[in-house]
């Protein structure tokens, strides 16, 4: 073996196996081919989001990824200890809140491990409470307390904050990095804010036509991103075929100030 090979499969032993490995994965129903030839890899505690327009394939992509639908004869590669939030927190009405982030687990410790749950979304003090009773941020806190007791790999956020008012959206946004950076899963973020991708993501991927047209990593720390967000914001409205003009520019001047 050359010295050079062997540089080079050294490196390669030296890198993590991705979370999350997809490759030439294609989706059909009928005639219509919903993911077609897709590559992609996720590392772990690698923090991903994916636009794409309606019908681009994101949901299907997602339920691939979740386990649910069938993934016979592909080459699909997920851990099995993971998790789904989706926009609606769908949450059992006749079960109180901790019961809810508990139902599933398994052992002696489950209370336990509910409350603890609980506590780190802020919500410790709402073990008993009815789902009824909660506000919609609150509604999505224990959705994210119920994934996040799984200690999950990979943890998939369908929208989980597209029905949340600006304010509670940002909120929101910080609870989720928070957790992450404590748990550090890999995370699929599929969402139609590009806003949202920017602040939360460390690699944004816009799907179209069931493909991956484009790409784009972010370096910058969070919380530091203003100056790149226009040009990225730009970058990525035009891949999702956004025009931008005076309505969009306006939204965006009161996304900002929000988040002042």
């Amino acid at each position: 073996m050359d010295v050079a090979r062997g540089f080079l499969l050294a490196k390669a032993a030296d890198l993590p196996t991705p979370a999350v490995r997809l490759s030439n994965f294609t989706r059909r129903f009928g005639a219509n081919t919903i993911i077609d030839g897709l590559d992609l890899e996720i590392a772990p505690g690698e923090f991903v989001a994916l636009l794409g327009r309606s019908g681009s394939g994101k949901t299907t992509l997602l339920r691939t990824l979740a386990g649910m639908d069938e993934v016979r004869g592909q080459d699909v590669s997920v851990p099995s200890a993971r998790a789904v939030v989706f926009q609606d927190a769908r949450l059992l009405p006749w079960k109180t809140v901790w019961r809810n982030v508990a139902l599933g687990l398994k052992g002696g410790t489950i209370r336990e491990r509910a409350e603890q749950a609980l506590r780190e979304v802020g919500l410790g003090h709402r073990l008993d409470a009815w789902p009824l009773t909660l506000s919609g941020g609150e509604a999505q806190r224990v959705a994210l307390a119920r994934a996040l007791v799984r200690e999950p790999q990979l943890l998939l956020l369908d929208e989980p904050f597209a029905a949340l008012d600006a304010l509670t959206r940002i909120r929101m946004h910080d609870l989720v990095l928070s957790l992450w950076r404590a748990h550090r899963p890999a995370v699929l973020l599929v969402t139609h804010d590009v806003d949202e991708a920017i602040a939360l993501a460390d690699r944004v991927l816009v799907l179209d036509s069931g493909r991956i047209v484009a790409e784009e990593r972010i370096a910058a720390e969070r919380g530091d991103r203003a100056g790149l967000a226009r040009g990225l914001r730009d970058t990525l409205l035009g891949h999702l075929g956004v025009e931008r003009g005076p309505a969009l520019e306006e939204g965006v001047v009161h996304l900002a100030r929000a988040r002042a």
